[in-house]
């Protein structure tokens, strides 16, 4: 069997999208993959809506907590082979430095955090979020990995974040 591959997820706040990407790929990747993720400047806690739209669909939520990205480049810290941002803002911001040089893309997705003037339509907005990351993360899961080098994952990645519905 291959060696688990550990992927992180950044968004700025690390409530909403970065949690549905690190629940979505822990879940689906069948322990092909250990997800996680983290903020620039956390939250402190994961957006009530995406814990309740997770925890409808039946997804392990028990773990998820927002924090912030500087536990992820500790020298005690999992070595990231994956690192993922989904917001435009964490993606522009000056990332630190990850313990050993890992793959990265963006995958932007517009921000359902409050989104909407009600609790429906921010649930709807959450809904949308959700869909665009499980399509990413499927796209994810459906690379033959071990037959790329890193030249050619960084590429496919990329193709992911700017070739799904809805990339911001």
């Amino acid at each position: 069997m291959a060696e688990t591959k550990n992927v992180l997820f950044l968004c700025t706040g690390n409530s909403a999208r970065s949690v549905l990407g690190e629940v979505l790929l822990n879940e689906l990747g069948e322990g092909r993959f250990r997800a996680y993720s983290a903020g620039s400047k956390p939250t402190g806690t994961p957006n009530p809506f995406a814990i309740e739209l997770l925890d409808g669909l039946g997804y392990d939520t028990g773990y998820v907590r927002s924090k912030s990205w500087d536990e992820f480049a500790g020298e005690d810290a999992p070595e990231m082979d994956y690192v993922i941002t989904v917001c435009a803002s964490a993606a522009g911001e000056t990332c630190p430095y990850w313990p050993g040089a890992p793959v990265g893309a963006h995958w932007g997705i517009p921000d359902p955090a409050g989104a909407g003037e009600t609790d429906e339509e921010n649930r709807e907005a959450f809904r949308v979020a959700y869909a665009r990351m499980k399509q990413r993360v499927e796209a994810f899961l459906a690379l033959p990995l071990e037959d790329m080098d890193l030249t050619e994952q960084k590429a496919a990645l990329a193709k992911i974040g700017t070739d799904s519905e809805g990339a911001a």
